[in-house]
Formats: structure tokens, C-alpha cells, sequence
């Protein structure tokens, strides 16, 4: 019988608007026991101080270990280092194409190629709009080779009283999604 360990979660943060996805995210996965891999591109790391105003270290802080994004040897890279799933939040268009077209360059690339290859769950939560003919082509691809797109459009059903409950909300479906027992998205209950 072997030994169990704890859930392992990637994180990736692009230069995508929707920062707050991949920071709320982070600190949920934490909360429930989560060990979690970050990586976040130069722009993702802008991003989340313009929108957030937090800095590199206030990020990385969220994460059990953070990962550069051209530290291609880091555990991450390979099939061997054992994680249950990734998540892109937020996913830029650059990003999408390159997962799309396997073009592993830096190690969130390459990382999305690996969860890929080990017919592990990706969720890519892409952030564009409206969408041109070659986002809905790397999408298509992406979800033949079994990654899931995942746009984060909040639903409305549950009446949203803030733009955190929607966040919130949006972040307890990308978990449950990911099959993370603890999480608890909103169920419709019909009329």
C-alpha cells in the first residue's frame, strides 16, 4: 500500500486581465490543503500588481513553491514529478496558441505540454474577447488533445452581490472541475 500525499496543483498566471482568478485560486487551494506550483510570465507578474497591487513576493507567497518561467529543469517540467492537474488563470491568447501548438519554450509551455502528454486535467482559463477564427482554432485543439477551456463568464442565477462572489464562484467551479472533493460551487436547483 503506498503513501498518500497531498493534492498537487500548477498555477499559471499570464499577462491576461482577470488576474484575480489565479490569486484567488492560490489562496482557496491553500486553504483546502493544496500544494501548489506556480508559475507566472514576466506580464502575468505586471498584471497582478496592476490589478491587484501586489508584487512578485506577495504572489509567489500565495503558492507552496513558486517557479520561474525560464527555469525549464524545474520538477514541473517532467512527467515524473506526479501532479493531479493545471490551471492557467488567466490564459492569454500567446499562451493558449503555444499550448496549442505544443511549443513547450519556457516552463509554463512546457508544463501545460506535460500535463497534456500524461492525459492530466488542464483548464485554461482564457481571457479574450471577442474571440478571432485562430483563438477558436487553438481552442478546438487544445480541447482535442483534452485540455478544457474554460472562459471565466460568471453565472447570474445565484444573484451575485459583489464582483468577489462572483470570482469566488467561479474559482469553486475550476476546482470542482479539477475533482477537488472540498469544493463547493453553487448547484442550480431548478425554479
Amino acid at each position: 500500500m503506498g503513501v498518500s500525499r497531498p493534492s498537487r496543483l500548477i498555477v499559471g498566471i499570464t499577462g491576461a486581465s482577470g488576474a484575480v482568478y489565479g490569486v484567488r485560486l492560490l489562496e482557496r487551494a491553500r486553504a483546502l490543503g493544496v500544494q501548489t506550483h506556480l508559475v507566472a510570465t514576466p506580464a502575468g507578474i505586471l498584471n497582478v500588481h496592476h490589478e491587484l497591487g501586489l508584487d512578485r513576493s506577495a504572489l509567489e507567497a500565495l503558492a507552496t513553491q513558486a517557479h520561474a518561467p525560464g527555469d525549464v529543469g524545474a520538477c514541473i517540467a517532467s512527467g515524473s514529478f506526479t501532479t493531479d492537474a493545471m490551471v492557467i488563470a488567466p490564459c492569454t491568447m500567446k499562451t493558449l496558441a503555444a499550448v496549442a501548438h505544443g511549443m513547450g519554450d519556457n516552463l509554463l509551455t512546457r508544463a501545460a505540454d506535460v500535463t497534456l502528454k500524461e492525459r492530466r486535467r488542464l483548464v485554461l482559463m482564457v481571457r479574450e474577447t471577442p474571440f478571432n477564427l485562430a483563438h477558436l482554432r487553438n481552442m478546438t485543439a487544445v480541447t482535442e488533445m483534452g485540455g478544457i477551456v474554460f472562459p471565466p463568464l460568471p453565472a447570474f442565477y445565484h444573484r451575485p452581490q459583489s464582483i468577489n462572489e462572483l470570482v469566488n464562484e467561479t474559482v469553486e467551479r475550476v476546482l470542482a472541475l479539477l475533482q477537488i472533493e472540498q469544493a463547493h460551487p453553487q448547484e442550480w436547483q431548478g425554479l
